[in-house]
């Protein structure tokens, strides 16, 4: 319920934002404003300033921005007006350019929200928990035809660069690759000392649209944290012992332990420690986690990276430069749409999305207040580069499609012929409606495999 609750706060902070770009706009042109709702349905609250209503809306998702003379619309389609009669005040009353100001302007009110977020983050600074950039193949633990193993990679490597650039974590590989599905890449490697260079191309995971190319984090498997009443703490397992032997098979790393949990499939398990510089045995009863997995309620041992420090002008010009860079991305996003991501996975809707604002926020809280805000407000500005985009699109209906129309007028100089409009918009009524369904059936989906 607390996944819901903050995710609901979270996106409606987003659409609050975009609605609210609007409004300001619109008062600024003089386009009379009759209604600003946050959430939609049957009003709950409402008070009244000027000629505009203020509301809260029962249904906590979304909200609305009602300018006057949005129904002229229609009463000129009613009528077969060959014109669309107004007011002073009126939505298409306000010249073409006005309303194209006023169309952008919740969509801008999105991207500087996240441009802001992430100067804030960029300035304040924060730690990064990872792993080293050595990996392990996950073809060495039966994965098949994984891009690293065809490119020549080894269990034990250490990547230093990728496509030129260095690689100091694992984080950073996962960063780099992830962001490079299909496209060819160059790999400097670390080989017991020697450097090595080899070319590879991620596949494209169709679930998610990222890279990957089939590793694992080279984790040495040194006892971090025992989880209170777990298996390895009944069993007397402590912070800084480090398993080197699991029923007298050597390990050398954490993927190498795991697997011989699984392998076990939750008998009890002899495990040699090494602490304090000698050598031990324990035996520990693996219990399963909520997926029905063997597990011993270890944590092991991570690196911590601070990113760089920011000044206020570093940190803005930092802030546009990840902006940038997310909406390059969610550009890309789109074309790899059309070359092998599984729709039903990728494609979310309003309830997964306000479910994942929510477990990213409750997620961070295991490292702390700060990082819970950090997971919260990173994700919101995702959303608001997503939000920004998709509503500058050349659909009818979204401010992008509106945008069109006055383009368009503006253009021509005259005003378009109100049945044209009225078509145009019942398109883009068709296609919203068909990718809200598509969507919320695959919320349905999504939350029934559990």
């Amino acid at each position: 319920m607390i996944n819901v609750l903050i995710g609901l706060a979270g996106l409606g902070l987003v659409i609050f934002l975009h609605e609210l770009g609007h409004l300001l706009a619109a008062k600024s042109v003089g386009i009379s404003v009759e209604a600003f709702s946050v959430g939609w349905g049957k009003k709950i609250w409402a008070t009244r300033y000027g000629e505009t209503e203020y509301r809260v809306s029962l249904l906590p998702i979304g909200g609305y921005c009602k300018m006057q003379g949005e129904h002229a619309l229609l009463r000129a389609w009613q009528t077969k007006s060959s014109r669309i009669d107004v007011e002073p005040g009126d939505f298409y009353a306000a010249t073409p350019m006005q309303r194209i100001f006023v169309l952008l302007a919740g969509p801008l009110v999105n991207f500087f929200f996240a441009v802001l977020v992430l100067a804030v983050i960029a300035i304040a600074g924060y730690s990064i928990q990872t792993f080293p950039n050595r990996i392990v193949l996950a073809a060495d633990y039966g994965a098949e035809n994984t891009v690293a193993e065809a490119a020549g990679l080894e269990t034990g490597d250490r990547i230093v660069a990728l496509a030129g650039e260095t690689v100091e974590t694992f984080r950073d590989i996962q960063t780099v690759i992830g962001q490079s599905a299909q496209e060819e890449l160059s790999v400097t490697i670390d080989r017991d000392g020697e450097t090595m260079q080899a070319t590879l191309q991620p596949a494209l995971d169709p679930s998610s649209g990222a890279g990957r190319i089939g590793v694992y984090p080279w984790i040495d498997p040194v006892i971090a944290e025992v989880t209170e009443d777990s298996a390895a703490s009944l069993a007397g397992l402590r912070p800084g012992d480090q398993i080197v032997a699991v029923n007298g098979e050597p390990v050398e790393n954490s993927i190498a332990v795991e697997r011989a949990i699984s392998n076990a499939s939750g008998n009890a398990l002899s495990l040699t420690l090494e602490r304090n510089g000698s050598q031990r045995e324990i035996t520990v009863v693996p219990d399963y986690d909520e997926n029905g997995q063997p597990r011993l309620g270890i944590r092991y041992e991570m690196i911590t990276r601070r990113t760089p420090s920011y000044g206020l002008f570093g940190g803005l010009a930092e802030g546009v430069r990840q902006a940038v860079e997310t909406l390059q991305l969610t550009l890309r996003g789109i074309g790899l749409l059309f070359r092998g991501v599984d729709l039903n996975q990728a494609l979310m809707g309003p309830v997964r999305i306000t479910y994942m604002v929510g477990e990213v926020a409750t997620l961070g809280l295991e490292g702390g207040i700060g990082r819970a805000f950090l997971s919260f407000f990173n994700f919101l500005s995702l959303i608001s580069i997503t939000l920004f985009f998709m509503n500058l699109l050349p659909i009818p209906v979204l401010d992008g499609g509106q945008i069109v129309l006055s383009a368009i007028e503006l253009t021509t100089r005259k005003p378009l012929h109100p049945q044209f409009v009225y078509h145009y918009q019942m398109v883009g009524n068709v296609i919203i409606l068909a990718l809200m369904f598509f969507a919320l059936f695959n919320d349905i989906l999504f939350f029934a495999r559990g």
